[in-house]
């Protein structure tokens, strides 16, 4: 038996609770993690408002995770007990998702954490990390495109804003008057002041508009006028299957389809040790606190993640 975090029922923060469960062994091509460390994203907000009707709840959240090997299923020969990981997962499955003490994974999706960053700090880099170069990916700008980003002072802005310059884009970035420096900080070319002018404001710094803009803070349409007839979005929900204007392309980021990209996780830890991505956590919590824990990522502004940790 283990303690996770649990989903009761929809609803607001109040509806999770810490829930004891049964681990099975992990089978071929898995490992099985203690975990110390799982962020709290966007989309276990989500999945405690809405539920999961495929899925039988209690539902356990989380897509990320960093603790140690526990064990491995036969075949996986490149972990071992001991190790010190970090592993993208997917809570839609009946045995739920990043938020326990012991977490079954394929071996695909764990590598080992950025040297000198402690289990916190990587539990806050395999989701986001793997939607930032998925992203960046269905894009495929050539270097020297201009690539607009929203929400550039957020966790996952901070992650593309450093890939897109490893692929030469010149990038455009938002941000309030109080984060200015550290978008900059991040590798923007050029910082916009946030808020309802961004459109005209990317216009006036790539005229004719960007080549694509990847939407972080989920302005949708809103974010359309900045971007050339033919560009491209970069949308990290559900869109709504309506036309378009101006032939802008819509690239839905499903980061459920990379999660077992080893490489692009390997990538993603290399460039953490080297500080070219900059792990941030906001705040820990206990698993008891998990309600707090959503609470503070539901109000906003956070500059990295809630992360619940393990004893």
């Amino acid at each position: 038996m283990t303690r996770a975090v649990a989903i009761v029922e929809p609803g607001g923060p109040e509806v999770l609770r810490v829930i004891e469960r049964d681990v099975r062994d992990p089978g071929p091509g898995e490992v099985c993690l203690a975990v110390r460390a799982a962020a709290v994203n966007p989309t276990d907000i989500a999945l405690r408002q809405r539920g999961d009707d495929a899925i039988p709840p209690p539902w356990v959240p989380g897509m990320d995770a960093a603790g140690t090997v526990e064990s491995v299923g036969a075949g996986v020969d490149r972990l071992a007990v001991g190790d010190e990981v970090m592993a993208a997962v997917t809570p839609r499955r009946p045995e739920g998702g990043a938020q326990a003490e012991l977490v079954v994974a394929p071996a695909a999706s764990v590598v080992s954490i950025p040297q000198g960053a402690t289990l916190e700090q990587a539990a806050t880099l395999p989701m986001n990390g793997l939607t930032a170069l998925r992203g960046l990916e269905l894009l495929d700008l050539e270097p020297g495109a201009t690539l607009g980003v929203t929400g550039g002072a957020g966790l996952l802005a901070s992650y593309v804003i450093p890939l897109a310059k490893l692929r030469g884009l010149r990038v455009l970035a938002d941000a309030g008057p109080a984060d200015a420096e550290l978008v900059r900080g991040f590798g923007a070319d050029v910082v916009l002041p946030r808020g309802h002018d961004l459109p005209e404001a990317m216009r006036a710094a790539a005229p004719g508009g960007v080549d694509a803009v990847f939407d972080t803070a989920v302005l949708g349409r809103g974010i359309f006028p900045a971007i050339r007839t033919g560009g491209a979005l970069a949308f990290v929900r559900s869109w709504d299957g309506h036309d378009v204007e101006n032939g802008i392309e819509i690239r839905q980021v499903l980061v459920r389809e990379v999660l077992e990209r080893t490489d692009w996780l390997r990538e993603l830890s290399d460039l953490a040790a080297r500080g070219v991505l900059v792990l941030r956590v906001a705040s820990t919590f206990p698993p008891e606190q998990a309600p707090d824990a959503h609470r503070q990522t539901e109000a906003g502004g956070l500059r990295g993640r809630a992360v619940i940790v393990f004893d």
